[in-house]
């Protein structure tokens, strides 16, 4: 081992365990139970320098006992400090030993002053305190205090040195507390940890830093080469299902990665960076790792700009609604869906799935959504009066009371009968507070308006939902009628879902549709309406009259 290395691993274990007295016999090992470095009088007591390639049993032949080894194996495997007695090799004399965890393996401190059994018990117990206090209770991993104790103790890293900050996020872990309870979350997390953990190796430590938000801190020279390879080991380790009471859950890992000096040579800065990675892995469809870039900074600069002017876009009249047609199979059209867009004054056109998010998260799709609803109602009105218009609610807006009064206000101010409105609601909407939501849906449905399951098949499709609330429409989405007509699975998966609708008394109306080939095919089926882009792109309201006249959707 490099003299800088064993140096850097060396204080950073003993600063984080308060040993830094140069008179202490304390000594430390890694997993293998190799001397990786001691106090100066712990050396010189031993003649440690005369020692080849010492060993814990070397130091300390009495801890091969059954019990003493039973209490270092237990030490090094849970984490929770331990104090044994063993005879000295040499005098006899019984030794108090006092045996921890460190980041990379263990440690042992001699108990001296006659070596009473009472005194070793004393400092196991505030060695235990210290370890509760700086280790994650559910998971054993050194908890956030401890994180941000070895991280300011470590930067600025030294020249060099590189250092690696992973920030680990679980993909897909809130549903499991939704659906299975915070049991078996709880055990879903213990089982991430110990994955984690599997895929380290010297000069790597994973930390728990709150829910199911994890870090790896590590101390390597080729990066950002190791990291990457750690960072890949750790997202393969998480592609294996979990099983929680005999019910295989599938949780995924993201995660960030940032180099130190390069991405930053303070926490703040550090931290920042990897945060900034792990954002960019999300957004690359999660599952994934992502280093630092000043690229990522530029992008997350230019959503922060677009978040600011979202929150000015609703009373600068930005936003506007377009309409798609919906087709009832042959020919006909029935309706129309209302589609949110936004022109930025600068940027131009930003897509629904960039700025949706957004004003969700910032708490303004409620606002937002009313607009929404109320200019696709009005737009109605100049429909014929057998046409519906159909709104999409997102679970922002479903999550704020007083929806169903909302609602019914729109309706009344414009003037629309209840049935010819159609919200549409994704099956994420009914994992929050799912009886107040069914509740929220059977008052909706006792007005008259319509209730249109969307993107069915792409969330967690609960079986649940369909058979506790009767549902006006199903629609299937466009993920499965790309490739219609080439794909055996996908057909099989829409001809059950039309089947299924069907047996509930409940429409089908399949999304995406971009060819004459998949509307003979859904036809065949039996799909009962159809939406895309050859059957009619998205419209102001103002160009419906004209692609009415236009259009005899002769199929």
């Amino acid at each position: 081992m490099r003299d800088a290395d064993r140096t850097l691993s060396a204080s950073s274990a003993v600063e984080s365990y308060s040993f830094t007295q140069k008179d202490e016999l304390i000594s430390l090992y890694d997993e293998s139970f190799h001397l990786i470095d001691c106090s100066p009088r712990h050396s010189k007591t031993y003649i440690i320098d005369s020692l080849v390639d010492a060993t814990l049993w070397h130091v300390y032949p009495g801890l091969l006992a059954p019990k003493p080894k039973s209490a270092v194996e237990f030490v090094l495997a849970s984490g929770v400090p331990r104090s044994v007695e063993i005879a000295d090799a040499t005098t006899m004399d019984r030794l108090a030993l006092l045996i921890f965890r460190t980041p990379r393996g263990i440690g042992v401190v001699e108990v001296e002053g006659g070596a009473t059994y009472r005194k070793a018990s004393s400092d196991s117990d505030r060695a235990l305190l210290l370890h509760q206090a700086t280790h994650d209770v559910l998971t054993g991993l050194p908890n956030r205090r401890q994180f941000s104790d070895q991280l300011r103790g470590t930067l600025p890293v030294p020249n060099g040195v590189k250092l690696a900050l992973m920030q680990i996020d679980l993909d897909d872990f809130k549903p499991i507390n939704d659906t299975l309870g915070h049991g078996a979350g709880d055990t879903v997390l213990k089982m991430a940890a110990e994955r984690i953990r599997n895929v380290l190796g010297e000069r790597e430590v994973a930390y728990r830093l709150a829910g199911d938000e994890f870090a790896v801190v590590q101390w390597k020279v080729d990066q950002p080469a190791e990291a990457e390879r750690l960072a890949d080991a750790v997202v393969k380790a998480f592609k294996e299902p979990f099983t929680v009471e005999g019910i295989n859950v599938f949780v995924g890992a993201s995660v960030g990665i940032a180099i130190a000096p390069g991405d930053g040579n303070e926490t703040e800065q550090l931290m920042k960076a990897a945060d900034i990675a792990l954002y960019a892995a999300k957004k690359d469809g999660r599952g994934v790792a992502r280093t630092f870039s000043r690229a990522m900074l530029i992008v997350l600069e230019q959503r922060e700009m677009l978040r600011r002017s979202l929150r000015t876009a609703l009373q600068e009249g930005q936003f506007f609604v377009e309409y798609q047609p919906l087709v009832r199979v042959p020919s006909s059209v029935v309706g129309f869906e209302a589609l949110l867009r936004w022109r930025h004054p600068i940027v131009g056109l930003i897509p629904p799935s960039v700025f949706i998010p957004m004003a969700e998260s910032d708490g303004l799709m409620s606002e937002i959504g009313q607009w929404v609803l109320e200019q696709a109602c009005r737009a109605a009105t100049t429909w014929p009066a057998h046409f519906t218009v159909a709104v999409n609610l997102s679970s922002a807006e479903f999550l704020r009371e007083g929806l169903t009064d909302r609602v019914a206000q729109t309706l009344d101010a414009v003037g629309l009968r209840a049935d010819r409105l159609e919200l549409e609601v994704t099956e994420s909407v009914l994992l929050e507070r799912t009886t107040d939501n069914l509740d929220a849906l059977n008052t909706l449905n006792v007005l008259g308006v319509q209730i249109s399951l969307d993107d069915f098949g792409t969330y967690y499709s609960s079986l649940s939902y369909l058979k506790n609330f009767p549902f006006d429409t199903i629609k299937i989405d466009k993920y499965f009628i790309k490739d219609l007509e080439t794909d055996e699975k996908s057909q099989t998966i829409v001809r059950c879902i039309i089947a299924l609708a069907h047996g509930l008394g409940m429409r089908v109306t399949a999304e995406g549709v971009e060819t004459r080939g998949q509307i003979s095919w859904l036809q065949k089926e039996g799909c009962d309406r159809l939406q895309g882009y050859f059957l009619g792109v998205p419209m102001p309201a103002a160009a419906i009259d004209e692609f009415l006249r236009q259009s005899s959707l002769a199929l």
